[in-house]
């Protein structure tokens, strides 16, 4: 197996062919996505795909020459291998613009030596030297996916910065991979043997997020049945991670900024001081210089957390980390059985839209998409979300099976808002919500499943667990 991955499309007409190019290609460790025609393949490089090469079926079209000739003639500048092409025809294909023509029958063996030669060869590099191009060194597992070079300057500066042991302040929108980051900077350090404690300031009111943080002694207030240590102590020795920090009430932020000068506090209903060796990582999503200048975040508080300030950009930003990450969420949710082929015009759609939710935003699209294995409902949401921000959308495809398919699609997309709203309505009481939309509890439960509906609340827990 390579050390190093390359992404290769694989371009055939025949289902079996491409298959076989999938598993021989992937058992070497590269990603693979594949496409029935030219045309498709191009549309996709149109839209920006990032791959190291293309494989080509030699039988994928008849003007396969002249199709190869275009895309180079137009600035097509990726590798290509051609397979079940000799003579005189590999001669023509080489004219226009292959790299590698290899005869049928093709051996697996030497179709990756080759396309491991033309990649390199492109790259400039010597064919002994493989560069690993993950965002994030292979022996630190922190679950992050990326091949852009926005995020390698992300982690580069965690690199610097890991072993500092100073505050780390994280901005970023919201769905951006924040919390990976803030895991990385800890299993980059010198604490990485300690425990990481992650507390969302945002998921908690103000009383309780005191006593999450700082814990209470037992009578400090009705409940306080037993004394509870907080997260600071938890996370003595190691790191703790306070994430949408600029939604933390601005009375608690001078405790917090007490902990940071005095490396002590007091427990809710505490007399005694209790003190703490934590490295602070916050996380951001908010311009906290504005919230200063309307007085709802301590200045003090800002410099003293603001040492290093590492910006995680938008997914819109770095799209060629959609593809890796489409496969990483299709492998995740697809434990169960086999990972769905998704088309050539899905990819592209996923490649144009701006998500601005991020990663989160895709991870619950590519999750949908495993569970209702129905790429229609999936570009026509993406189609909903794109003219809800403005843009303009591309026309909608019309199914084959007519007008009365629309109309169930439409109708299974109402209902799936329907029933989301009710659950946030009644605190996802799935009872209550059942009785309120007028159905029994086992029909809504099949209407969760069927719509691909997820608790966020299940997420949270994942999240913080």
């Amino acid at each position: 197996m390579m050390e190093r991955e390359f992404a290769v499309l694989v371009i055939g007409d025949e289902e079996r062919t491409r298959s076989r190019l999938r598993e021989a290609l992937g058992a070497s460790g590269w990603r693979v996505c594949t496409s029935s025609s030219v045309d498709e393949a191009l549309r996709l490089l149109g839209a920006g795909a990032p791959f190291d090469a293309l494989v080509l079926d030699a039988g994928a079209g008849a003007n396969g020459v002249e199709e190869l000739r275009r895309w180079r003639n137009g600035g097509g500048r990726l590798p290509v291998v051609v397979i079940g092409a000799a003579g005189e025809a590999a001669q023509e294909l080489l004219a226009g613009g292959a790299n590698e023509c290899i005869a049928s029958p093709w051996e697996e063996g030497r179709l990756a030596a080759a396309i491991q030669k033309v990649v390199l060869a492109a790259r400039h590099l010597p064919q002994n030297e493989v560069r690993e191009n993950r965002a994030i060194a292979p022996d630190v597992d922190v679950g992050f996916v990326s091949v852009s070079e926005a995020m390698r300057r992300v982690f580069e500066m965690v690199d610097r910065v890991a072993d500092a042991d100073v505050p780390v302040m994280i901005r970023g929108e919201s769905g951006v991979g924040k919390d990976v980051v803030a895991r990385a900077i800890h299993a980059r350090s010198q604490r990485r043997s300690g425990p990481f404690v992650k507390i969302n300031c945002a998921a908690l009111p103000s009383e309780l997020l005191e006593s999450e943080l700082f814990g209470h002694e037992k009578g400090a207030f009705t409940g306080a049945h037993t004394e509870k240590p907080g997260k600071f102590e938890l996370a003595d020795g190691g790191t703790i991670f306070l994430d949408e920090l600029g939604e933390m009430p601005v009375a608690l932020q001078a405790k917090l900024l007490q902990v940071l000068q005095d490396e002590e506090f007091y427990r809710v209903g505490g007399r005694k001081p209790i003190r703490v060796d934590a490295r602070v990582v916050v996380a951001t999503n908010r311009e906290l210089e504005a919230e200063i200048e309307r007085q709802r975040f301590r200045e003090d508080l800002y410099y003293r957390l603001n040492v290093v300030s590492v910006r995680v950009p938008p997914l819109r930003e770095r799209k060629e980390d959609i593809l890796p990450l489409v496969e990483h969420f299709i492998a995740k949710y697809a434990e169960d059985g086999d990972p769905p082929e998704i088309r050539p015009e899905v990819l592209r759609r996923f490649l144009e839209h701006d998500w601005p939710g991020n990663v989160r935003e895709l991870e619950n699209m590519v999750r949908r998409l495993v569970v209702l294995g129905d790429e229609k409902l999936v570009l026509e949401e993406l189609t909903v979300r794109s003219g809800a921000r403005g843009e303009v959308p591309p026309p909608p495809a019309i199914p084959e099976e007519g007008l009365k398919e629309i109309g169930r699609r439409a109708a299974m997309l109402a209902e799936r808002e329907a029933i989301e709203q009710m659950l946030k309505l009644t605190g996802w009481n799935k009872r209550k919500a059942a009785a309120r939309l007028k159905i029994s509890y086992k029909a809504l439960l099949y209407k969760i499943k069927e719509c691909g509906i997820c608790d966020p609340r299940l997420a949270h827990a994942r999240e913080n667990g």
